[in-house]
């Protein structure tokens, strides 16, 4: 079936902000604002402008793209977008990848191999993706009603485990904004680096946060808990329209004894709620393309039943047959390693010889 492509256009910042203005009950997620664009820009990243996206008069939806340039699979990538407007039905989604296939197939300024953005309603030419790029599901958090309605939301493990936090004299301390930046390279970063050795997985480096704090610190609240002085837990939520994020954070061991990130988060709704916010996104859970998450899941789940579901990442290729390659190419390289294990050792040994190396599970 045919679908005839939306009218888009770029938008500065001020046609952007003035387009958000006139849609004050939409969420519009901070990766799609300019101010993001240009966190992107200062760790030199390359964003390739917000475009509006109309059905005659009629606003459709929005998307900001981010050039990707990697390795024989240079790409534009949409980072949880696109934002949508109008009702989003399949007809209208459909549209909207048409359009986008038309769009950037025809700009002279960049060659994508394909457009990355989330889909809710998958079909042709839609895609992959060749990688996961945003989580599925989120619990969220409803800041609007007084917080002692919001503290009894709660399950009673993180109810107590917040008193226990506050009888064990942990201090959740609001750090100054012009300190942020040295705050978290000498106090933070440290626990951090624990966090990601511990839970198993790489963190970015220090500067990659300092670079976040500095850049989109009118959109940034820095938090952190205390134990006899020191800082053993903290967390870095995002805010814009009324929308907040628990977007970042890390807890020592030190934490986990004293139950401080339990009580951090729970001061964190307090100052959110203060500040406007009607409600807390605590990111990614449990999903079927990200099992790993179920660490996590546990600890969010204590906060709130209201889970979310967010459209998958997928890929609209703009050069199918190239595209098929790669993705041949990449599933051959990811599953490699497993088929190699499932070899009879003698088998992996004569492959790794083959290759030039020892094999390291071999006999010896």
């Amino acid at each position: 079936m045919s679908h005839v492509p939306y009218r888009f256009e770029q938008l500065n910042q001020k046609e952007f902000e003035a387009l958000a203005a006139a849609h004050p009950y939409v969420v519009i997620p901070l990766e799609q604002t300019p101010y993001w664009a240009d966190f992107e820009r200062k760790l030199g990243r390359t964003p390739y402008g917000i475009w509006a996206y109309y059905d005659g008069d009629k606003l459709v939806a929005t998307a900001s793209y981010l050039r990707s340039d990697r390795r024989l699979r240079p790409s534009l990538v949409v980072v949880n977008g696109p934002t949508w407007f109008a009702e989003r039905t399949d007809t209208a989604e459909a549209r909207l990848v048409a359009t986008v296939q038309e769009q950037f197939r025809d700009d002279p300024a960049v060659d994508p191999l394909y457009i990355r953005m989330q889909v809710l309603y998958p079909q042709a030419p839609v895609s992959g993706p060749l990688e996961h790029g945003w989580y599925e599901r989120e619990i969220v958090v409803d800041l609007t009603p007084d917080t002692d309605a919001i503290f009894a939301s709660f399950r009673s493990n993180a109810r107590n485990l917040i008193r226990k936090a506050e009888k064990l004299g942990v201090k959740v301390v609001p750090i100054e904004r012009k300190r942020w930046a040295e705050v978290f390279r000498t106090e933070l970063y440290p626990i951090m680096q624990e966090t990601a050795a511990r839970d198993g997985f790489s963190s970015f480096e220090s500067t990659f946060y300092e670079t976040l704090l500095t850049e989109l610190g009118d959109h940034l609240r820095l938090m952190v808990a205390y134990m006899d002085g020191e800082a053993v837990s903290w967390l870095i939520t995002t805010e814009y329209r009324g929308y907040s994020v628990y977007y970042f954070a890390a807890s020592s061991h030190n934490a986990r004894k004293t139950n401080a990130p339990y009580l951090l988060l729970w001061e964190s709704f307090k100052v959110l709620k203060e500040a406007g916010n009607t409600a807390c996104g605590l990111t990614g859970i449990v999903s079927e393309n990200y099992p790993s998450l179920i660490n996590v899941t546990t600890f969010k789940r204590n906060f709130s039943k209201t889970v979310v579901t967010i459209p998958t990442t997928y890929d609209i290729p703009l050069r199918p047959q190239r595209y098929a390659l790669v993705a041949t190419a990449l599933k051959l390289r990811r599953e490699a390693p497993r088929k190699l294990r499932a070899l009879p050792a003698s088998a992996r040994a004569l492959a790794a010889r083959t290759a030039g190396r020892k094999d390291p599970q071999a006999p010896q």
